[in-house]
């Protein structure tokens, strides 16, 4: 079945070969990192936590997000969503492994990663996580290709995999739940010490992962045989209005609760972020992004707009860049600046930085398409 991964088209192979490249680039700039350090970022004593962090956080939304055709798929039986089950579940994967590299990357010794498994310490958010993620990951591999492989043999999956289909249910809940409690359990950083830090990231996981899956569901549609059919598209296009909408209100709820208690280390941040401080500032950033959201709500919003699918690609795209800028970029640079004395010490991602992420989005983006091509060459395999 693997196989099938190695045979393609000429744009199959430029689009293998291209991530490729990228992967190649990112990897030597990594090796430039390890020998000199964090120094090349722009991370610092006061900003520990930066662009690396931010996509792992933003990531961990997406994997978490297959979850939303998971459920009505084998709970409820929606058979709509039979043929983009697998791809949520591929999609998870490759989420997944980019939101271990980025840690991996952030690690100024990244070796020490294994003292999470070798020195396991039960009252620390971080092992939890690790324990979320790998379980996570395991969990897809395993039902996305007991799945696939059951599909190519035209059969029913057996039953003992449906106990894991479960399990994968609520695993998928505890790994962004978990992710926000490393924030959020935090004292000191003010800006993330909320109770609706976790719901707060699920409404966002639950928007932007089946928007991507809308846009990716297009993208095949383009470039192969596939089809996810509209009624399949539209039910997701529905998940991403609901989760959007709720995502809005929270972020509305923090700045009710900032702005109006009026307490100065809760509206400080709420000032860097869209006004700036001594210098330092994230608002063009942040003013895109709650444009891009209220744009996107409005397309969904409207059900005219939403089942029309060029405004629809339209509303999937600024769903996801809103809430990419909001958690890949401002949610975790805002709690350092300033930091709890006060200071203010401004973080500009480096290009080696940005070019470490870029090659592990292509990674990301290799991965899944490896595994969309096996899914998509079983089916037309079938098909003929």
């Amino acid at each position: 079945m693997f196989e099938k991964a190695l045979s393609g088209d000429k744009k199959y192979w430029t689009w293998i070969f291209f991530l490729m490249a990228i992967m190649g680039v990112g990897f030597l700039c990594w090796l430039y990192q390890f020998k000199n350090g964090l120094s090349v970022t722009g991370l610092s004593r006061d900003v520990s936590w930066g662009f690396y962090i931010a996509q792992f956080t933003f990531l961990v939304g997406v994997a978490a997000s297959a979850v939303m055709v998971v459920l009505p798929y084998y709970l409820h039986n929606y058979k709509a969503f039979g043929k983009i089950t697998i791809l949520g579940e591929f999609l998870a994967i490759g989420s997944v492994l980019m939101c271990m590299t980025f840690i991996f990357v952030d690690m100024g010794q990244p070796f020490r990663s294994l003292n999470v498994i070798l020195h396991p310490t039960l009252n620390s958010p971080m092992f939890w996580d690790f324990i979320s993620l790998g379980g996570y990951l395991g969990l897809n591999i395993l039902i996305g290709l007991i799945a696939l492989e059951s599909e190519r043999k035209s059969e029913a999956p057996p039953k003992w995999i449906k106990p894991f289909i479960y399990l994968s249910i609520p695993w998928a809940v505890s790994i962004h739940t978990v992710t926000a409690f490393l924030y959020q359990g935090l004292g000191a950083r003010h800006f993330w010490m909320t109770a609706i830090m976790a719901p707060r990231f699920l409404a966002s996981a639950f928007s932007a992962g089946p928007a991507l899956l809308i846009l990716l569901c297009f993208v095949l549609r383009k470039v192969s045989k596939f089809d996810a059919g509209r009624e399949a598209i539209q039910k997701l296009a529905e998940i991403v209005t609901y989760a959007m909408a709720v995502n809005v209100f929270f972020v509305c709820m923090e700045f009710f609760t900032a702005l109006y208690s009026d307490l100065p280390a809760a509206v400080v941040h709420f000032k860097y972020l869209f006004i700036g401080l001594e210098g330092a500032s994230l608002a063009p950033w942040m003013w895109i992004s709650s444009i891009l959201a209220i744009v996107s709500l409005i397309l969904l919003i409207n059900p005219r707009t939403r089942r029309n699918e060029k405004t629809l690609i339209v509303a999937c795209i600024t769903t996801y860049t809103s809430l990419w800028i909001d958690k890949g970029l401002g949610l975790v640079v805002a709690g350092f600046i300033p930091n709890p004395l006060g200071k203010v010490q401004a973080y500009i991602p480096t290009a080696i930085e940005l070019m470490i992420s870029l090659s592990i989005y292509a990674m990301g983006a290799f991965i899944v398409t490896i595994l969309y091509k096996i899914t998509l060459s079983v089916r037309e395999e079938l098909a003929a």
